[in-house]
């Protein structure tokens, strides 16, 4: 080969990678449905560039994007939302996005990493104006949620399937807008989340995430053809079994349940259910098998918020263990002043929390309203409070459910009772 074919070949040995790199694929490149083309999109940048972006500008000649169906998010994958909005259709009864290695029937879920969704300029995640489902897995869907709770009936949410005979009359896991299973390295950062069908983000066994600057806007009723209905479990951000490693840092708005829960919760190893389970309201098997299922190393910062629920609830039961959370500057607004900005323990959810199974939680610099700041439910040891100011009504900063002689070594430091009546 002479000298000038040998520079062209080296050439465009160089230049080829090079333009395929800087390709990256957007939906407004394929045919099809928003769902299939963003879908499509995803799948072009698997092995190569690793990149989406999802433009403003739908081709289309909306400036919005329909979701009938999870988008699937592989390994190695970052979804770029640029001053977008995406919302789930009428049609649709599933995730907005989830990780690709979890769903319906995969019973051996295999484990992804690095999988990003960013943010750029304002950009709104919505579920549905009229959704099919809502709730958890535990509630019964109806048309009129106000009459059946006058018939006694609370165990209830809203959607549009409800009595139609060849649809499920429940809700399950995919009525979460971000769900996230057996994953390693997650971002999500700099979105707006609205009126999801049950928890907006929710994690099974994930690792290494980063949650920041999320807004969240998940209110208890929607309207639905000029009717107000009531749709439950809104939380904001869930941790289930297995979660390790969490940053979750400048997150704002309101909710219709607990703003941000950490939950081991279900069966012990003595009794397995199993992961891709459609009734259920995880998609990753709800049963705490062993240390590796302990959620751990989470540190949360920057949070402000309001609901009648809780700003951090944290729960377990018999075996689990929930550990090492660290909450830094808190700001929790009570709605109607019940509920608190903190919740250690609880039960109704099974076997009731070991002593000391939840353990090494610290809050520091938190200022909350309610019926107190922090509410003590299950035996836990060597937990604190630094630096908080309560401004409820209630008797204390400090509520205490169980007997005080089970809580091992708790250190309260500069904790002071205050109202804004006061001069």
């Amino acid at each position: 080969m002479d000298m000038s074919k040998q520079h062209l070949f080296l050439l465009i040995a160089w230049v080829i990678p090079i333009f395929l790199m800087a390709k990256v694929p957007t939906p407004n490149d394929f045919t099809g449905s928003d769902t299939e083309r963003i879908q499509a999109a995803i799948d072009a940048a698997k092995g190569t560039s690793g990149k989406v972006i999802i433009p403003a500008d739908n081709a289309n000649g909306k400036n919005l994007w329909e979701i009938d169906r999870a988008i699937l998010l592989p390994s190695d994958m970052t979804v770029i939302l640029d001053n977008c909005t995406l919302r789930l259709s009428d049609n649709s009864r599933d995730n907005l996005f989830r990780s690709d290695n979890v769903g319906e029937g995969i019973s051996q879920p295999t484990w992804n990493r690095n999988i990003r969704i960013i943010g750029v300029g304002e950009v709104r995640l919505q579920g549905a104006l009229n959704p099919r489902s809502t709730g958890d897995s535990f509630r019964q869907l109806t048309l009129d949620t106000e009459q059946a709770k006058k018939n006694g009936n609370w165990r209830i949410s809203y959607g549009s399937d409800a009595g139609k005979a060849d649809r499920k009359q429940t809700g399950d896991w995919r009525n979460i807008l971000i769900l996230m299973g057996y994953v390693d390295g997650f971002t999500l950062t700099n979105v707006s989340i609205e009126n999801t069908h049950s928890w907006a983000v929710s994690f099974e066994r994930t690792l290494h995430a980063e949650l920041t600057q999320i807004r969240i806007d998940n209110r208890e009723e929607l309207e639905i053809n000029g009717q107000k209905v009531s749709v439950a479990n809104k939380d904001g951000i869930n941790l289930r079994q297995g979660c390790k490693y969490f940053r979750i840092d400048n997150i704002s708005g309101y909710t219709g349940d607990d703003f941000i829960a950490l939950s081991n919760l279900g069966s012990g190893p003595e009794s397995p259910a199993a992961s891709g389970d459609i009734t259920s309201y995880m998609v990753t098997a709800p049963t705490w098998f062993g240390p590796e299922d302990d959620i751990e190393e989470v540190h949360i910062s920057n949070i402000h918020c309001s609901n009648r629920y809780r700003a951090v609830a944290i729960r377990a039961t018999d075996q689990a263990g929930i550990h090492h959370v660290f909450i830094n500057s808190l700001v929790f607004q009570a709605v109607d002043g019940v509920h608190e900005a903190i919740l250690l323990g609880g039960g109704g959810y099974g076997k009731p929390s070991l002593p000391g199974k939840i353990n090494h939680v610290y809050g520091m610099n938190i200022k909350g309203t309610g019926k107190c700041l922090v509410r003590i439910e299950s035996p836990v040891h060597h937990c604190g409070l630094i630096n908080a100011v309560y401004e409820g009504e209630g008797d204390g900063p400090i509520l205490y459910t169980i007997d005080r002689e089970q809580i091992q070594d708790l250190e309260l430091l500069n904790v002071i009772h205050t109202t804004h009546s006061e001069n």
